[in-house]
């Protein structure tokens, strides 16, 4: 398991709140810091990969386990 120093749950939410929840989370934190996401949409992986590439945070690891998707970003 990877650490992180904050936890997003976006359980429930459907594109684009996922992203938008993270973009304003990732705001609050300082570069090098890791930003956990859990979230259930689908399509949430593609989305961060994407989110990720057009804002130059780093997707350090990105899984799915029990209908639920992981995500560990680190603020650029």
């Amino acid at each position: 398991m990877t650490e992180f120093n904050q936890k997003l749950d976006a359980t429930g939410l459907n594109c684009p709140l996922p992203i938008l929840k993270a973009k304003k989370q990732l705001n609050s934190l300082t570069s090098g810091e890791i930003l956990y996401i859990v979230a259930t949409d689908s399509g949430s992986a593609k989305d961060f990969d994407a989110f990720c590439k057009q804002t130059g945070h780093a997707l350090l690891d990105s899984n799915e386990a029990d209908g639920k998707y992981h995500f560990y970003i680190q603020k650029a």
